[in-house]
């Protein structure tokens, strides 16, 4: 009965037993695991040109150079990693099993913003596709892009307001049952979590090598960020009735009860998802603190 009341509550859902869903589940019914794939070429076209970039830039830049200089072995194999969480997410199967799960979709978010961004940075992706290419094309991509990406990755703060202003936005559940019901504002949302991702770590990391302010402004921007995570993973966690009514009778389509998948989507926010927020702080305090051991002579003398 109450899945009933919430599903004439909302349009959307209206149309789930006759009409094709807009994103994920074009038949009335879930997808087994085998066939949960999206190919859509509005993701599959953007991933294959950076892994072929990638793995070009990368054979080219090794072989004059030799391997492991200009970007070392953990950085490629990182790049890799990300690109493979990123496969998992909006390839599949995540992206499919999104649409009928909120766990799943929650994940899939997770590993768009927390996971995906500092993997793939840490290969030095544009540095290592920049040998890809013509001299002259990476010339003048340099100099187009450089000083606004510099200036940018120098936005602490606001980075990390984008950060957590794009988690929260889409996590409303009107804006969740908007983006099921319309492919184009489902790739919109996937791709700001994408960018925002980018933007928030290429920030934080930036403060590592900024000798004015050094890694604490990244460790606060981190820790910050990471509470605000954990506090949306809880009110999802310990909300007493299903916050989203398009997951109602999604989600029981699954052998799944609509509480509990959302008690494990907030479970996933909250603490998995603040994982590599929480390595990422602790390795840029070490490094930071590396580097102020360096610069203050000891007492004794040198070590």
């Amino acid at each position: 009965m109450r899945v009933l009341r919430l599903a004439t509550a909302s349009p959307v859902l209206l149309s789930l037993p006759g009409a094709a869903l807009a994103h994920g589940a074009g038949a009335a019914h879930p997808p087994a695991l085998a066939e949960a794939w999206t190919l859509s070429p509005a993701v599959l076209l953007p991933f294959a040109l950076l892994a072929a970039l990638y793995a070009a830039g990368l054979a080219r830049l090794w072989s004059q150079a030799g391997r492991g200089h200009g970007v070392g072995v953990a950085g490629a194999l990182a790049f890799w990693a990300g690109m493979a969480a990123m496969a998992l997410a909006a390839i599949w199967p995540l992206d499919a099993f999104g649409a009928w799960s909120l766990a799943a979709h929650m994940a899939q978010h997770m590993l768009l913003l927390a996971v995906v961004p500092p993997l793939v940075l840490a290969g030095k992706p544009f540095a290592v596709a920049a040998y890809a290419l013509p001299r002259r094309w990476s010339g003048a991509l340099h100099r187009a892009l450089h000083r606004p990406l510099a200036r940018a990755s120098g936005w602490l703060a606001t980075a990390a307001i984008a950060h957590s202003a794009v988690m929260w936005a889409w996590h409303l559940p009107a804006a969740l049952e908007a983006v099921l019901a319309n492919e184009a504002l489902h790739h919109l949302m996937h791709a700001s979590f994408l960018l925002a991702g980018l933007w928030f770590w290429a920030a934080a990391w930036r403060r590592l090598r900024d000798p004015a302010t050094g890694a604490g402004g990244g460790v606060v921007a981190l820790l910050a960020v990471m509470m605000q995570m954990g506090f949306l993973g809880a009110l999802l966690t310990f909300a007493p009735r299903a916050l989203y009514p398009v997951y109602a009778v999604r989600a029981p389509q699954l052998g799944l009860d609509a509480l509990a998948d959302q008690q494990l989507a907030g479970i996933l926010m909250w603490v998995p998802s603040c994982i590599p927020y929480l390595v990422g702080a602790l390795w840029l305090l070490r490094q930071g603190l590396r580097r102020i051991e360096r610069r203050t002579p000891l007492a004794g003398g040198p070590r």
